[in-house]
């Protein structure tokens, strides 16, 4: 049995890894719990350009690795476990992992979200080759080019509009007729020039050499096939929240995110939601962040009374 922190993190995302700093600085007794490498989704980032205070950009893994030092810094303790059962009712809050049990008196939960896949064919070897999951995280390297949005949600129409202000073409890929997203936004993608609809359809299969080069979209209704050129696909079908393991412990909304305010706190005493697995608009790194250091001084503000 290990001793009781202060503050345990099941996460080793920006958001996790900031909430350690600011837990450990302010001294608190701090273990984050990490069952892979260190970053998350970011980690698997060849290039992160709107973090700030990295003018040039930095890669995904190094900056994950920033991260974890400077936390570690302070005294922070990475445990490379995954947690396999917790039970976050009563003071003190019990983590159990395959070799060991952990003890805490306040939790903080950041495993994340990852991005819904197409299903394809080589379609994780090309992510940062061509396939991506962020319209405002990597629209910037296809400036000028010709890409792909598959999806017909709030987020596909917004990474369209977007990329349509910086591509020279966007095609919008919808298994339906018509987009889900609010009339106003429709309205304001259809008075982009550069935006071509491909309606009724799913993509079959990825163009490449060494990159992404196209794409094959099928007709649901007439099966016929349609070759697409393009630098780069942005898959917009939706977000997997890693909250598995919190059901019937923590409160969450409909598409399975921890239901959490602007403060982090969940519907549990001393047990905090921070990152992508948090119900919000917007999923960054920037905001990752934001969480982790809300999350950690709400942590200290429950332990000290």
């Amino acid at each position: 049995m290990a001793d009781i922190f202060d503050l345990m993190i099941i996460g080793g995302g920006p958001a996790g890894y900031t909430a350690a700093l600011y837990g450990a600085r302010a001294g608190l007794t701090v273990g984050l719990m990490e069952k892979l490498a260190p970053g998350g989704q970011m980690g698997t980032t060849d290039m992160v350009d709107n973090y700030p205070g990295f003018p040039e950009g930095i890669n995904g893994f190094e900056l994950a690795m920033k991260m974890k030092a400077g936390a570690e810094r302070f005294g922070a303790r990475t445990i490379s476990a995954e947690v396999t059962g917790l039970e976050l009712s009563g003071d003190i809050k019990t983590l159990q992992t395959p070799k060991e049990v952990y003890k805490a008196r306040t939790v903080i939960l950041a495993t994340g979200a990852q991005p819904r896949e197409l299903g394809l064919p080589r379609e994780r070897e090309l992510r940062g080759k061509g396939v991506s999951y962020c319209a405002t995280c990597d629209g910037m390297f296809y400036r000028g080019k010709t890409v792909a949005v598959v999806g017909g949600g709030n987020t596909a129409v917004a990474d369209a509009l977007y990329l349509s202000r910086l591509c020279e073409k966007v095609y919008v890929i919808h298994r339906r007729d018509k987009l889900r997203a609010p009339q106003i936004q429709q309205q304001n993608l259809e008075m982009a020039g550069n935006v071509e609809f491909v309606w009724d359809s799913i993509v079959k299969e990825l163009r490449f050499e060494e990159r992404l080069t196209g794409l094959v979209t099928e007709d649901k209704n007439t099966g016929e096939c349609r070759e697409l050129s393009c630098a780069g696909v942005f898959v917009a079908v939706g977000q997997v929240p890693e909250t598995e393991l919190f059901k019937g412990q923590v409160q969450l909304d409909e598409a399975g995110y921890v239901s959490a305010g602007e403060d982090c706190r969940t519907n549990i005493p001393g047990v905090f939601a921070a990152g992508d697995l948090r119900a919000k608009t917007l999923r960054q790194i920037v905001t990752a962040a934001a969480d982790g250091a809300v999350a950690a001084t709400a942590a200290q503000e429950y332990l000290d009374k």
